[in-house]
């Protein structure tokens, strides 16, 4: 497949919905402007330095993990519901370009800002004491799965806070395996296990501010950076767009059984 950069205007356009349905996923130009990264970036170490600080371990049942940074100080890797810990992600998920989005799926589709994980802040980089550099394959229809659900449409909305290369790693797709039966989704390989290349999967390779899209249904996985260093990092935010019920989360949900392979992501 031909890889394309769209640009977001004022409706999803029939060529831009065309390459979704065939590949399931998108990925639009400058989403967000340089001086937006930054504060992005400057929220996230308020929200990382309170968390510490607090010795937060889960939100609404969501684990969250930490890791060292290159100096061997603490961070936070995968920051869980950022949007309800910072006005400026709270204020974020009210961006009106999201309801374009939204027609990707079509009636029903909302953004899960209180749902699923909520808005996921992530925060890799390749040092001596990563403990959070890659994530094998998957599909995140699995947590439908577990719980008895309809496998219901979910797509994974991509703010990237860094221009990365193909050697700094980061999310890498197999187009067209949305479309998969519910055997393929289960067993084309083995969840979170199997981290290696695929001959016929896709770099993704963003500059800061761009926004990407992949249907929860498509084989993904984070490939590791083969350079370390300051260079390695890459930080991205990701929020779901979901169909079907309704259901929030709040302080007392339960940790999810599916988020016991947490422990496989190193």
């Amino acid at each position: 497949m031909a890889y394309q950069r769209f640009s977001l205007g004022a409706e999803i356009t029939a060529e831009q919905q065309t390459f979704f349905n065939r590949n399931g996923f998108i990925h639009f130009k400058n989403f967000i402007n340089p001086e937006t990264v930054t504060d992005f970036i400057r929220a996230s170490e308020q929200v990382q330095q309170n968390w510490i600080t607090n010795k937060v371990e889960k939100v609404n049942g969501v684990p969250i993990k930490y890791g060292k940074d290159l100096d061997g100080s603490a961070i936070v890797q995968r920051f869980a519901f950022i949007n309800l810990h910072h006005l400026i992600f709270s204020e974020f998920t009210k961006d009106p370009r999201f309801n374009v989005l939204l027609n990707l799926v079509g009636a029903g589709a909302r953004l899960g800002a209180t749902e699923k994980d909520g808005m996921v802040f992530n925060h890799y980089v390749n040092g001596p004491d990563s403990g959070f550099t890659k994530m094998g394959w998957h599909t995140d229809g699995l947590r439908d799965v577990f719980q008895g659900q309809k496998l219901n449409p979910m797509l994974n909305v991509g703010i990237h806070l860094d221009s990365l290369k193909p050697e700094n790693g980061g999310l890498r797709i197999l187009p067209g395996t949305h479309k998969q039966n519910l055997y393929r989704m289960l067993f084309r390989k083995k969840y979170f296990l199997d981290n290696g290349a695929d001959k016929n999967e896709i770099a993704i390779i963003p500059e800061a501010g761009d926004l990407t899209i992949h249907d929860g249904r498509l084989w993904h996985r984070v490939a590791q950076s083969s350079i370390s260093g300051e260079a390695s990092r890459r930080r991205v935010i990701y929020i779901p767009i979901i169909a079907g019920k309704f259901e929030p989360k709040h302080e007392g949900s339960p940790t999810a059984f599916y988020q016991r392979f947490a422990g496989l992501v190193k």
